[in-house]
């Protein structure tokens, strides 16, 4: 009879064969974790089995404690960027070598309003990042990943056509905060700058080049005395 170890190395033999052969993500993410299951079997049994040699050596010693194996510590993705197109809103991560590692390293999971990704075993380390509360709906079987030398996570807008302001209804709500008040016991003038300045920090490159143009003027004027009403 086939030891308990050899029958797992045979059913992870066959998971991979179905990993290989399999195109539907959700049969794949489900084959993957079936995968990682097996695989940390293995390893525990291995374990298991290189405590047990020294007791057969000298049976008066105790056994020596193996560290659990692990693929490194996890690290938290803080830097990416991101933008839209009428069907979809696309996130965008750097990390070096990223496409070098199997593609079942790089796993996302969707929901209506969240995701999150987790790249195992790059470099030693995983990387992990989860965006919650998105701004809007997504559409979870449309949304999907590509790995190449950036990694591109699509989220397909459940509302084809909708604009995103923001990512998340967070950032929406700490930018909306930010808007300046407009308190009639305030100075007016103070008010006026409040404005311009929230105009100029959101507003592109043109309308900048405007307010910097009209604000040299202004203070042109000033100096040779001359007052605008």
């Amino acid at each position: 009879m086939a030891s308990v170890l050899e029958e797992l190395q045979k059913d992870l033999e066959e998971v991979k064969v179905l990993l290989e052969k399999s195109i539907r993500k959700r049969v794949r993410d489900a084959l993957t974790v079936e995968k990682d299951k097996i695989e940390t079997e293995i390893k525990n049994k291995m374990q298991q089995k290189s405590r047990k040699k020294p007791e057969l050596v000298d049976s008066e010693k105790p056994a020596a404690v193996v560290a659990p194996l692990t693929t490194g510590y996890t690290v938290k993705i803080s830097n990416y960027g991101w933008d839209q197109s009428d069907k979809f809103v696309k996130i965008y991560i750097t990390l070096t070598g990223v496409h070098q590692v199997p593609i079942e390293n790089v796993q996302v999971h969707f929901t209506e309003r969240s995701f999150d990704l987790l790249v195992k075993n790059l470099n030693g380390k995983n990387y992990s990042m989860i965006v919650n509360n998105l701004l809007k709906p997504i559409s979870v079987e449309g949304s999907s990943k590509k790995v190449k030398t950036v990694t591109v996570i699509l989220c397909r807008k459940k509302a084809a056509n909708t604009r995103w302001d923001y990512l998340t209804q967070v950032e929406k709500e700490c930018k909306e905060k930010q808007k300046p008040s407009y308190d009639n016991e305030t100075d007016p003038s103070e008010g006026l700058m409040n404005v311009l300045k929230k105009i100029y920090e959101d507003g592109h490159n043109d309308m900048k080049r405007t307010i910097n143009k009209a604000w040299v003027e202004s203070r042109e004027k000033q100096a040779k005395g001359e007052t605008e009403f």
